[in-house]
């Protein structure tokens, strides 16, 4: 075949219609748009859901948790040294509950965790009057530690320091005067506060004990 029959059969195929331009981005625009407005109803949706469970689980649980102490413990084996981490935490509600836990693990917030979850199994209830203070002067009382608590008046304040205050303020005290009269190892410091809070008697019990008659305070 010469060239001009080439040429005259090229010319002679059926050609597509084409389609304008505008059409087609118009179809790629609704589709894109109609894509990203169901991922984002479907993430809004996820949000608010994320954010109700978050609220309802603080709801529930109501505690305000403090990181009292954390220190590093190293065990020397034949292999060589393991380190890890030993976190000491404070919960409470600062209306009358608080706990304290010891977490240990290799890494810091596993430990804080751990601790935490310990500190909800020792929750206790601790008694004060209405005007946020103690009823009377304690000495509480654990390992070497001594820790004097004293009930004081309206504007005072907390005076305590370390972890005295932590237990002190997650109970919810107002105006209160402690001192340490003993050692002052965090741990044995909580556990002395906790059980001089736990020992005070109520006026109540101690008209009681005296046959005597006294109205609720």
């Amino acid at each position: 075949m010469t060239e001009q029959e080439n040429k005259n059969i090229e010319t002679n195929k059926p050609t597509e219609p084409e389609v304008p331009k505008t059409e087609t981005a118009n179809a790629e625009t609704v589709n894109n748009t109609k894509v990203s407005e169901t991922k984002h109803n479907s993430d809004k949706k996820v949000g608010i859901n994320f954010k109700r469970q978050q609220r309802s689980r603080v709801n529930q649980m109501g505690f305000e948790e403090k990181v009292v102490g954390i220190k590093r413990i190293s065990k020397t084996t034949k292999g060589g040294r393991h380190m890890r981490f030993s976190a000491l935490v404070v919960i409470g509600d600062k209306s009358g509950r608080v706990g304290y836990g010891v977490g240990k693990s290799t890494e810091v917030p596993n430990a804080i965790k751990k601790a935490i979850k310990n500190a909800r199994k020792n929750i206790v209830e601790i008694i004060f009057n209405k005007r946020g203070t103690l009823y009377h002067e304690i000495l509480g009382r654990h390992g070497a530690s001594r820790v004097l608590l004293k009930p004081a008046p309206e504007g005072t304040g907390i005076i305590a320091g370390g972890a005295v205050r932590a237990v002190i303020e997650l109970v919810g005290f107002k105006d209160i005067y402690t001192k340490n009269k003993g050692s002052n190892t965090a741990l044995n410091m909580v556990q002395a506060t906790i059980d001089g809070l736990i020992n005070q008697r109520h006026p109540s019990v101690i008209a009681k004990l005296r046959d005597k008659d006294i109205k609720s305070l």
